[in-house]
């Protein structure tokens, strides 16, 4: 049976992260920096000063009420379909490295080719259930088609869901239009969502134009938005973990309740990205063991709430893929799935504080994804796995190796590495004595040459290139 959620937070706790977070609502407000956003508030009945808007409890209850608890996102190959919320987990790839590395060239501006690269990597993944949104920020692509771009590359190499452009209304509305035509007229996008986009916050109590542009759009057109808040403990949310927990939450309420005055039943996630901060250098610091008691905190609102969550996958404030990497990444990671985080972005490939995209890395996460699906999927325990037969039948002294037992259940029950080393001394010598930032970067390069996209069809991919090409001109 699946492995039961980690909790950080006891029942009175939350009660009192919420209750702080009604007085922030009331009294202090968020700062809406949007003027339909606005009207939307002024007209559901909130309180607005200027572009400050406060909600009571009873407006932020209400509207809670409408947001789905589960919903599917749709992807154009119906197996790979994804369900967010509930117990479901599902892992996305780093999200907005302006950086790429790998160990034959080093750290540089990522590019619209190192995009097309991590996004078949993660066509290609076992673990990872969707593409991904901004996989790195290709540099050398005018901001106009950018975006455009980005979603013609996940739609061309992987038939796994993707994510929308968050950069203001007018990409939200061009991502939306990429995928009307991706999944033709028949299909209803309100009814079957196929976009998720990711919507932050500005902390200390911020939402700007370009996201609630972005957020509003998706909702009109019934797509879902994750509301995330990154608060930096001790600079930009408060220094106590309670503290940055209640106004992260203040943040993204205000947002899930802007998505449902927009179109009630809207599907969102509620966001957590928050962590401290270094005090030595005043940098973010997300590999610290207090981002995972931030996370898990988060994971305990949302269910509070109602509502499928999200959380930060395989990061690390390390800057190359070396053993602080491989703590930092599993121990975020772990606790994120163990606490029923549902949306777990950068799962795969992020280094220095999400500046930094690694090929290698990307490989390693993918293996360290692996093996916490397995730990989330526990111990099946019935009368055929217990296997009180076979233990009578082999006895004292024996081997259960030639048991038809053995060969039936270890291929279901066993995890195999694809990457990790568990032979012998002997015998990781005979290979070559092989490191694993080695290992991953012949089996990147393998996936690149071998990696057959799945077949678009002429005509849809024809109108893409179209829409692109009209949004150049």
């Amino acid at each position: 049976m699946p492995v039961p959620c980690w909790r950080v937070l006891a029942e009175k706790d939350i009660e009192l992260i919420h209750e702080t977070t009604l007085a922030i609502l009331k009294n202090t407000g968020i700062e809406v920096r949007y003027e339909p956003a606005l009207e939307t508030f002024k007209k559901a009945g909130a309180r607005v000063e200027g572009q400050r808007v406060f909600l009571s409890s009873k407006l932020m209850e209400t509207e809670l009420k409408n947001a789905p608890k589960q919903f599917t996102l749709h992807a154009r190959n119906p197996a790979k379909n994804v369900k967010i919320g509930g117990a479901h987990t599902v892992l996305v790839p780093g999200y907005g490295a302006p950086f790429v590395t790998d160990q034959e060239k080093g750290k540089r501006k990522a590019t619209f080719h190192d995009y097309e690269n991590f996004s078949k990597l993660a066509g290609a993944s076992p673990n990872l259930s969707m593409t991904g949104g901004v996989l790195v920020e290709p540099n050398d692509l005018p901001n106009e088609i950018r975006a455009a771009k980005m979603i013609y590359a996940c739609i061309k190499n992987s038939d796994k869901c993707f994510m929308g452009s968050a950069s203001g209304a007018q990409k939200a509305h061009e991502s939306i239009g990429m995928v009307q035509i991706l999944f033709g007229p028949e299909h209803s996008i309100i009814e079957k969502p196929a976009l998720i986009s990711l919507i932050n916050t500005i902390t200390p109590l911020i939402l700007d134009e370009r996201m609630l542009g972005a957020l509003m759009e998706y909702a009109k057109s019934g797509q879902a938005v994750i509301v995330a808040s990154l608060g930096m403990a001790g600079a930009t949310s408060p220094s106590s973990l309670a503290g940055t927990l209640a106004m992260q939450n203040a943040e993204i309420l205000t947002g899930i309740v802007l998505v449902q005055l927009v179109r009630p039943g809207a599907p969102v996630v509620y966001g957590a990205a928050s962590s401290i901060t270094e005090m030595r250098y005043g940098s973010l610091a997300i590999g610290a063991p207090e981002t995972s008691l931030i996370t898990s905190g988060s994971a305990q609102l949302a269910a509070y709430y109602g509502l499928p969550s999200r959380g930060g996958g395989a990061i690390t404030d390390s800057k190359i893929p070396d053993a602080q990497s491989g703590w930092e990444s599993m121990m975020n990671l772990l606790t994120t799935v163990k606490s029923g985080i549902n949306f777990v972005l950068h799962a795969a490939g992020i280094l220095e504080y999400y500046m930094t995209m690694s090929y290698e890395k990307f490989i390693m996460d993918d293996e360290l994804c692996g093996m916490v699906l397995r730990i989330k999927n526990g111990i099946e325990v019935n009368e055929a796995s217990l296997a009180l037969p076979v233990i009578e039948k082999v006895g004292p002294g024996g081997h259960f190796l030639d048991q038809d037992h053995t060969l039936h259940t270890y291929k279901r029950e066993f995890w195999r590495p694809g990457i990790s080393h568990r032979g012998t001394y002997d015998h990781w010598k005979m290979k070559g004595s092989p490191t694993a930032l080695e290992e991953s970067g012949k089996k990147y390069r393998q996936i690149l040459d071998e990696y057959q996209p799945p077949q678009l069809d002429v005509s849809i991919d024809r109108s893409l290139q179209a829409f692109i090409k009209a949004i150049e001109n």
